[in-house]
């Protein structure tokens, strides 16, 4: 068995297939729960929606399928490429865009956004996380939505967090393990440790990746939102995606999705 190792390739973003298997199984549930949001808040029928940090694209290629005009932007090209590739062996059509998501200039206007994943807590600072906000609600058509999920950390929250995934698909399997290797409350800042290893006959992938991660209480997220009066609460959930469970926004809401309106 060889195993490749290598720094080039230390981040796991840049693994994108790996990405898709681990996560996969969420896709079904998020998407409807998109369909139902767009129906139940937006103003008007929802057709032309874009994924900002849409990384492998499991997201973009399942509302492709769905029928609609979808556009995903993120930043890694290994991602961006597997996506492309991927649509394409599937017959779906999709605009992808390499594009820094803290300052959004894509054509046209769009009916609906959606980031489901974290992926907003990677912007450290609160000058990236109003800019986002801003930027894509400049996208958006009055009465058009961006569903942003995210995790909220609760004021008693332990420091040290270990959370393991596991999937296979034919040969390969794939285990990822992610760790917080450091907290801190008044910087807003947990650093994330990923070990993915993913096995197939004659190869074995190993990558660690650091990375960190912004803190939002319930009050701090509330904060920043109001920095962008674009955009409203018309809905808050968790990562159960039932739309008929809304939750309260206050300290027990954790696993957080709420859905935005643009004014």
């Amino acid at each position: 068995m060889s195993t490749l190792r290598s720094r080039e390739l230390a981040n796991w973003y840049d693994f994108p297939q790996y990405f898709d298997m681990v996560f996969r199984d969420e896709t079904a549930a998020e998407v409807d729960f998109f369909l139902a949001a767009f129906e139940r808040f937006a103003d008007g029928p929802v057709k032309r929606v874009f994924e900002p940090g849409c990384g492998s694209g499991r997201l973009v290629t399942a509302m492709a399928s769905e029928g609609f005009d979808v556009t995903g932007i993120d930043l890694n090209v290994p991602s961006l490429n597997y996506l492309r590739n991927k649509l394409k062996r599937r017959g779906l059509n999709a605009t992808l865009t390499q594009a820094d998501f803290t300052n959004l200039d894509l054509p046209g206007t769009f009916d609906a956004a959606f980031c489901t994943f974290n992926t907003f807590r990677h912007l450290t600072d609160e000058k990236s996380a109003v800019s986002h906000l801003k930027s894509v609600a400049a996208q958006l058509r009055s009465g058009g939505l961006y569903i942003l999920g995210l995790h909220i950390i609760p004021l008693d929250a332990e420091k040290q967090c270990i959370e393991r995934w596991k999937a296979a698909h034919g040969v390969t399997t794939v285990n990822v393990t992610l760790r917080v290797t450091d907290f801190n409350r008044r910087k807003r800042i947990e650093q994330i440790h990923v070990v993915l290893t993913a096995r197939s006959p004659g190869k074995t992938i190993r990558c660690r990746t650091d990375f960190p991660l912004r803190l939002y209480t319930v009050k701090q997220f509330m904060q920043t939102l109001a920095a962008v009066p674009e955009l409203e609460i018309v809905g808050s959930y968790d990562f159960n995606y039932d739309l008929e469970s809304p939750r309260e926004i206050d300290d027990d809401l954790i696993d957080s999705v709420f859905v935005l309106k643009k004014r």
